[in-house]
């Protein structure tokens, strides 16, 4: 059985890093498909098995498929969750460089301008400018500084870029980063 889209594989050999707001997501879509979502289906479910023939039972049949979903989510939402190494980009030390959880603004030569905040697999989200550690556009920005030209390898040929600013969140005091601690792995730092 193939996995939907939003649950595609790590890269082979990669680990599962994860910024602290990824995980509190993740965390937060676990809870509301476990403990809101999941047992109101549940009522609507045993309240159409109770109407008779179940085979034309439309609430009874969306009911159940909509459990598999949302079970399938979850454990994949846990799975992902139990070996995430969660990373706190405001405790990056090497603020000049581009690492993991870095928020990069670049520039093209059409002096097009973008900003894109590097995180994990699971946590990338295009509409909020994020992209995953394993993407081209991460993997040509990684190690960088302010000044460097660097080519990106995307869907419509290389493209060389400048980077222009590079930002990292301020640490807060008091702010837990959760079961995995605050870590700075290897491959990105």
């Amino acid at each position: 059985m193939d996995e939907p889209d939003d649950q595609k594989p790590l890269p082979p050999g990669a680990r599962a890093y994860m910024t602290l707001a990824g995980a509190a997501r993740m965390r937060a879509e676990l809870h509301e498909l476990m403990k809101i979502e999941r047992p109101k289906i549940v009522e609507i479910v045993h309240w159409a098995a109770g109407n008779g023939d179940r085979s034309e039972n439309g609430d009874y049949l969306y009911g159940k498929k909509r459990l598999r979903e949302i079970d399938r989510r979850a454990r994949f939402l846990g799975k992902r969750l139990e070996i995430a190494e969660i990373v706190n980009p405001a405790a990056q030390t090497n603020r000049d460089q581009v690492f993991f959880g870095a928020t990069v603004t670049f520039v093209n030569d059409n002096d097009s301008e973008r900003t894109v905040t590097i995180v994990g697999a699971d946590e990338a989200d295009l509409t909020r400018g994020e992209v995953s550690l394993y993407s081209p556009i991460a993997l040509a920005l990684l190690r960088a500084r302010v000044g460097d030209a660097v080519t990106m390898h995307g869907p419509a040929g290389p493209e060389t870029v400048e980077i222009i600013r590079i930002n990292y969140p301020e640490e807060r005091p008091g702010l837990c980063p959760g079961p995995a601690g605050d870590k700075s792995p290897d491959p990105i730092n």
